[in-house]
């Protein structure tokens, strides 16, 4: 009998933890009586940076947009993801709500697809492009941006300059591309938002919270982090320790940033769930109008 209580522990340390991964969407993430804005949507196929890539890009103009006044900027990578109607994100509804009770910035937002490589011939599958774009280091997704998306997606519309008015976001490979884009050009971009961000070893991200610690002085960046205690873990790395890791290094280099780790899996349903607290912690200091 002496072996039970012990032999309980053993094979209870020994199961894995279970995500309850059952986070449910509040309400301003549901339409709302309130102005609702206008999404478009249309395809870039002239890269220079990426050659032979097309994707698709949307772009969100709230109703509250006046064209006499800068509007701040958000940039969402995977952006189908984010801009979908029953997503976890649900981009438009989510400003929507929030626009109009001025819990954040008039703001504008681009959602951008990763690119594709056309089918080599019929019967055959376009080839993605995405880990190539939003995995690797260095400036060319940054460049992409702003050389040639943005001054597509956005046209004449008008957009601030100010770094401090203009954030981008992603989700996991998606994650680590956004703060990647506002490390190589925090005077276009002072804002990250990364949900379940892969900051581990598909091409060489793992050594993000060592540069952070070293590069002096910090970057002037305001910086959100989301994962789950159930992230992944597999030849790449470990998720949730890589998320802790650049929360660390952030901390330990004075940024400005948060980090709220759940227990979920890799899902945007935690991100998503807490979405609009995000963007409320993210603009807290935004010009309201």
């Amino acid at each position: 009998m002496r072996l039970i209580t012990p032999l309980i522990a053993l094979v209870a340390t020994a199961l894995p933890l279970v995500a309850a991964d059952d986070y449910q969407l509040g309400p301003d993430s549901k339409p709302q009586d309130v102005p609702h804005g206008a999404v478009r949507q249309a395809k870039f196929e002239t890269s220079k940076i990426f050659p032979g890539t097309t994707r698709d890009y949307f772009v969100y103009v709230p109703k509250q947009y006046d064209a006499a006044k800068p509007a701040c900027l958000m940039v969402f990578f995977d952006g189908a993801g984010f801009f979908s109607a029953n997503g976890q994100f649900r981009v438009p509804v989510v400003f929507d709500n929030l626009i109009a009770r001025g819990e954040m910035p008039v703001t504008i937002a681009v959602g951008v697809t990763p690119g594709t490589f056309a089918a080599p011939e019929p019967g055959t599958k376009a080839r993605s492009n995405r880990s190539f774009e939003y995995d690797s280091l260095g400036d060319a997704n940054a460049r992409f941006l702003l050389d040639e998306l943005l001054p597509a997606a956005l046209g004449d519309l008008n957009v601030t300059r100010d770094p401090a008015g203009r954030a981008v976001c992603g989700n996991s490979s998606g994650g680590i591309a956004a703060f990647t884009v506002a490390w190589e050009r925090p005077e276009a971009f002072g804002k990250v938002v990364s949900h379940i961000g892969s900051f581990t070893n598909i091409r060489g991200g793992y050594v993000y919270p060592g540069l952070i610690r070293k590069v002096k002085p910090a970057k002037p960046l305001r910086v959100f982090l989301q994962d789950g205690s159930n992230d992944l873990d597999n030849l790449h790395g470990n998720w949730p320790l890589a998320n802790q890791d650049m929360a660390a290094a952030l901390k330990f280099s004075g940024y400005d940033y948060k980090f709220v780790l759940g227990d979920g899996g890799h899902s945007g349903k935690h991100g998503g769930a807490i979405f609009p607290d995000t963007l409320r912690w993210l603009w807290r200091d935004g010009p309201k109008q």
